[in-house]
């Protein structure tokens, strides 16, 4: 499979042919947010004038013209049937003392479904936290609280009608790439409580704090709306989630970073990947179906169907034909205008007989 990142703003990107790419998975800096004002005022000179007089719903609005111009990309570059998915919270900020909130995901609603994407069941993403303060304001005082936003949006979107299979390689490629039943059920709802990344990040020489996501949530999204061997988009690819739970899913890549002083950390995180640990984190899901699968049979519950690749029973026909690889190498081929990766499997291997990391778990 290839991975590759060009480093370019997202606004342009001509690299990519039309109907070149099969999931757009992605998170966008956040309007209104202002650890991203400096890179959105960059965009259009516009946004900071806009800031410096005040007027800060003609900046809201004006970064949002900025994306506007990425999903009409993700829009060209998209296949029929194919989905665009987004991670956005909603911001809150107080200017000239004023505090309020800016709906960013009503707002990328509007403009996807004016570019022609329909608007499927959004997911709301409930953060885990320990934090004790569960308002902002007056403490005890009426009249002066606000609540405090524990979630983000994952809005769903497809390109026109269903995606079509028709000859038999597609419809057996389709069902090589199913899920558990038991992850269907967790997947599928929507609510998600998953718990956040550290954002800081180590050794960056443009900025000390980034805004990815877990990558549980990019590995979720491109096993429910894509399949091996598909084309994964990633337009604000930041320090590579969304590369790495592609190799995870044995699925290819490709990613704009408008920052090319991250191009040596992109370049140390995607070519130092650890084998054992993200082999750890394929056998998990395996480990965990197997642990779904001896409860049910303890509760004298049914389990119909035998995966003979997998070596194990499952709850539906659908999955019978489910298989997942280890990841043989992860391995740099390009570094002169982008960065390209290529990662080999493990195809004749089972998932009983491979030496694994001793920790790994995609849910921590």
């Amino acid at each position: 499979m290839k991975h590759t990142i060009f480093f370019n703003a997202a606004q342009n990107m001509s690299k990519l042919s039309d109907k070149s790419v099969d999931i757009v998975v992605t998170s966008p800096p956040y309007p209104m947010i202002e650890m991203w004002d400096d890179i959105m005022s960059n965009q259009n000179p516009d946004i900071k004038e806009a800031f410096e007089t005040n007027k800060p719903r003609q900046a809201f609005e004006l970064m949002h013209q900025e994306l506007d111009k990425v999903w009409a990309e993700c829009w060209r570059v998209l296949k029929e049937g194919s989905f665009l998915c987004i991670n956005i919270g909603d911001a809150t900020r107080t200017i000239d003392g004023e505090f309020a909130l800016y709906n960013n995901n009503t707002r990328i609603i509007q403009a996807c479904e004016k570019l022609g994407f329909i608007n499927l069941p959004n997911i709301l993403w409930r953060k885990t936290t320990n934090a004790p303060n569960k308002f902002m304001g007056s403490g005890m005082l009426p009249c002066g609280a606000y609540v405090t936003l524990e979630h983000e949006w994952i809005l769903i979107f497809r390109k026109g009608s269903k995606r079509a299979y028709k000859k038999a390689d597609e419809k057996a490629a389709r069902r090589d790439s199913s899920f558990f039943w038991e992850e269907r059920n967790i997947w599928f709802s929507d609510i998600w409580e998953i718990k956040g990344v550290k954002q800081t990040i180590d050794n960056a020489p443009s900025r000390d704090r980034n805004a990815s996501y877990p990558i549980e949530l990019p590995y979720r999204l491109i096993n429910m709306y894509s399949q091996k061997g598909d084309v994964v988009l990633d337009p604000f690819m930041g320090l590579g989630t969304t590369a790495i739970a592609s190799i995870l899913s044995e699925r290819n890549s490709v990613g704009f970073e408008i920052d090319p002083l991250l191009k040596p950390l992109l370049k140390d995180i995607l070519g130092s990947v650890d084998i054992l640990k993200a082999n750890a984190l394929i056998h998990d899901r395996y480990k965990k179906h197997l642990a779904f699968v001896d409860d049910r049979i303890k509760q004298k519950k049914e389990v119909k169907y035998d995966n003979a690749h997998l070596g194990c029973k499952v709850m539906t026909g659908q999955e019978t034909d489910l298989t997942f690889h280890y990841i043989d190498n992860v391995q740099l081929v390009d570094e002169v205008d982008k960065l390209e990766f290529e990662s080999t499997y493990l195809i004749d291997r089972s998932l009983a007989d491979m030496p694994i990391g001793e920790k790994g778990s995609l849910f921590e």
